[in-house]
């Protein structure tokens, strides 16, 4: 035994996967690891592999520190619930003050890690290496994605306990993977609360569900780590335009266990005092909350009921949580809008290629005014248009006979290109639209589409705004920024600041980048509750078409099919209406699981919003 410790020629699996093949569960030793040398960076599992899991195995008798390091980096990559696993390649001390929630570090390949110049070696019985790679992202505490870039390089450092066992004593909160290992580990999921711009809990306004996504582990407790971490309120990038009807505190009941629901699909939530004595209208707000969080999890959850102790608050259904609070998703839209060969505001059924474009009832589809582009606002009682030369901004009813009027806007931008964008509608019926003229560049909003538009102050914009799009809860918003000729997706909060007899205060704030990796940018488009579809290109790239989440990160769902000549795109919040473009075909739909195809000659293809 004494030739194999000393022989470095051993090697030993670091960790162990299982995955289901053919109905039979698989095991199967990965990433070998040989006992001296450098360290190698962590070899990813390959993400197509979904139903993989991965065991973690604790450190072999008398290990180098070279394999302590390795065992442990793979350790962290493996589905133990608390990592304990991990925590034996610690000493007791540092597994104590270890805390692996605490972040994740996201590299593009697995970490590489190597002994640091001047930490010591085996012989003096402690050493360090350097951990090192190039960031994607990072996760914070509060579960929160944001794309990261540069260079990693963190420090281990490792001792010998009192039985001469080489153990990591010092190291950095959280844990770090390759992007592969993380995409396996970890999914995005939306947490919900809502809108504080609109009426306090228990008035007789419907509050707006507003997503809120965060990333938990894929195959520790989801729907237990969800709930819990929808109790602790709002990412810290969200929390100023929302609010939760959770009381201060509350949390899930001590000793509750995994939320697994039962064979009807009802879970029960046990919830600690803070939550006791409130009325019915909050406890639905706080179910609903759930049942939108929990909605896309499986096993499904049709029903939740809320316990503080003994009591039972109250209890809610999937089919009546809508009815509670308005989410976007739930939005079916009557039509999809764009402008004929013939300047006019037309529409078909949504969902429906084969009927014949019909003009929409009133001024705008009369044909009197030549269009650009065109919003119609979310109940489809009113549109808005652009002129052809992109100067004047039109209101109109869509009711038949109805006039148009005067322009509610002019700009005085020297180009088309200078002039106004397409305009964009909030669930609230305000009008969104920036005028891009250089001499003044603004973002202008309508409220109710019409009388003096107010100027929305941007104290953090560097650039001049090109498209706007609003987001279907009313405090999130999509911009399409140009600096120096690049055009990159930014998404910022509304915040609003009325005062009784004044006219709204209206700010854009917490810019961040959507599309990071983007440099030219050409259209975009909300496609869900927390997600866009964005056409672009990077440095020196195609143009593409991809998902990207409000937080930069990329959805776990295909691409959409390849299209030439995007020049405009829209989607629906509600996923299962097509995405719909302009192209160098005119307007092209992509139903689900199919090819592009063409509806019909066109420009400026909208859905509602």
């Amino acid at each position: 035994m004494g030739a194999d410790r000393e022989g470095r020629g051993r090697r030993r699996p670091a960790r162990v996967m299982a995955y289901a093949a053919g109905g039979v569960l698989v095991l199967a030793g990965c990433a070998s690891m040989p006992d001296s040398g450098d360290l190698r960076g962590v070899e990813s599992t390959p993400r197509q592999e979904t139903q993989v899991r991965v065991f973690a195995v604790p450190p072999g008798e008398d290990a180098p520190p070279s394999e302590i390091v390795q065992g442990f980096l793979e350790a962290l990559t493996s589905d133990d619930p608390h990592y304990k696993t991990a925590r034996q390649y610690l000493t007791g001390e540092a597994a104590k003050t270890w805390r692996p929630e605490a972040s994740a570090t996201v590299l593009t390949d697995g970490p590489g890690a190597k002994p640091e110049p001047g930490g010591g070696g085996e012989d003096t019985g402690e050493i360090s290496y350097v951990l090192t790679g190039t960031k994607v992202a990072t996760v914070d505490a509060q579960q929160a994605y944001a794309p990261a870039t540069g260079a990693y390089g963190r420090s281990v450092h490792l001792t010998q306990d009192d039985k001469r066992q080489w153990r990591i004593d010092a190291l950095p909160q959280g844990v770090v993977m390759g992007e592969s290992d993380f995409q396996r580990n970890y999914m995005s999921v939306s947490k919900y609360y809502f809108a504080s711009n609109t009426e306090a809990a228990g008035s007789d306004a419907q509050p707006t569900a507003v997503a809120d996504p965060v990333y938990v582990r894929r195959r520790v407790e989801p729907m237990t780590q969800m709930v819990s971490s929808l109790l602790q309120g709002p990412t810290r990038w969200l929390g100023p335009v929302v609010r939760s009807s959770f009381p201060t505190g509350t949390a899930l009941a001590k000793d509750s266990g995994a939320l697994t629901p039962d064979d009807r699909n009802r879970l029960t939530i046990p919830l600690n005092d803070k939550a006791a004595g409130i009325g019915t209208n909050r406890c639905e707000e706080m179910a609903a909350q759930i049942l939108f969080t929990l909605r896309n999890l499986s096993p499904a959850v049709d029903e939740v009921e809320l316990r503080a102790g003994d009591a039972e608050l109250c209890s809610l259904t999937q089919g009546t949580a809508d009815t509670v609070a308005s989410r976007s998703a739930a939005r079916h839209p009557d039509y999809l809008y764009f402008v004929d060969d013939k300047h006019r505001l037309v529409r078909i059924p949504a969902g429906n290629s084969s009927t014949k474009p019909d003009p929409a009832p009133g001024a705008l589809g009369e044909g009197d005014t030549a269009l650009r582009s065109v919003a119609v606002s979310r109940d489809e009682h009113t549109a808005a248009g652009v002129s052809l030369d992109g100067r004047s901004l039109y209101v109109g009813s869509l009711v038949s006979g109805g006039s148009l009027g005067e322009p509610v806007l002019r700009s005085q931008g020297p180009s088309e290109k200078d002039r106004l964008t397409t305009p964009s509608w909030d669930a609230d019926d305000g009008l969104w639209v920036a005028d891009r003229d250089p001499d003044r560049p603004r973002l202008l909003l309508f409220e109710e589409g019409k009388g003096e538009p107010v100027e929305v102050r941007m104290p953090h914009l560097d650039g001049r705004v090109q498209s706007v799009r609003v987001a279907a809860d009313g405090v999130r918003i999509a911009l399409v920024v140009e600096k120096g000729g690049k055009k990159t997706l930014l998404i910022g909060l509304i915040e609003r600041d009325e005062k009784p007899g004044e006219k709204p205060a209206v700010r854009v704030v917490e810019l961040r980048s959507a599309t990071p990796e983007l440099e030219e940018v050409t259209t975009m488009s909300w496609a869900g509750d927390s997600r866009l579809v964005v056409v672009g290109r990077e440095h020196g790239g195609v143009e593409q078409m991809r998902y990207v989440q409000v937080d930069g990160s990329t959805p776990d769902v295909p691409a959409p099919a390849a299209l030439t000549g995007v020049k405009e795109v829209t989607a629906a919040e509600d996923d299962q209406l097509p995405l719909v473009a302009y192209s160098v075909d005119g307007i092209v739909r992509l139903p689900s699981g199919e090819q592009w195809q063409k509806v019909t000659e066109g420009t400026a293809p909208v859905y509602p919003g």
